[in-house]
């Protein structure tokens, strides 16, 4: 809720000029082709952004932690310089877990809801550009569930919750796919 408040009183007039010079210097793009109204799915990314980046970082600073000193150690001995032994031996041999932390925080940002929900603008209406408001999967669920009353309404609803579980499924078999297939081999 705080990152709500946040992004509704300090990050969008903070970032209504970045938007009105993209649009004014790449508006002829259609992601950037309408004015800035205020809440977007730019600034919703933005707050999603915000949001996943500690998780993936920390995590990614854990797994390379527990590449064992002796490796660095050794890599080190046999002349190689800090960034030979960091793009040699530290990312080889945590690549499968920077892999899992990312997949972790886009899993985190695919079901994210209130934030998202109070910066989007909620418009039921596919667009284009970026910095027309929009409305995502969990923001529906959120905001209709409660109202839903008609049984269509509602197996409506539940067909975009299945929507939504499929597609954590498969973003979560994408990264368990990409760990064994990118995973360190000894």
């Amino acid at each position: 809720m705080i990152i709500g408040f946040w992004g509704i009183f300090v990050l969008i007039p903070a970032l209504k000029p970045l938007q009105g010079l993209l649009h004014k210097v790449l508006g002829w793009i259609p992601f950037f082709s309408t004015e800035t109204a205020g809440p977007s799915m730019f600034v919703a990314g933005v707050i999603l952004a915000i949001m996943i980046l500690p998780t993936i970082s920390s995590i990614s600073r854990d797994v390379m932690r527990s590449v064992p000193p002796e490796m660095r150690s050794a890599s080190m001995a046999l002349g190689a310089t800090k960034w030979e032994m960091i793009f040699s031996i530290l990312l080889p041999s945590s690549v499968s877990g920077i892999i899992g932390a990312i997949m972790l925080g886009l899993g985190r940002a695919l079901g994210e809801t209130m934030a998202v929900t109070m910066v989007i603008g909620n418009s039921n209406r596919l667009n284009v550009s970026l910095f027309d408001a929009g409305n995502t999967i969990p923001a529906i669920l959120a905001n209709q569930f409660p109202e839903a009353l008609d049984p269509a309404h509602i197996g409506a609803l539940m067909y975009l919750a299945m929507i939504l579980f499929a597609l954590t499924l498969a973003v979560n078999m994408g990264a368990l796919y990409l760990v064994k297939v990118l995973g360190f081999k000894e």
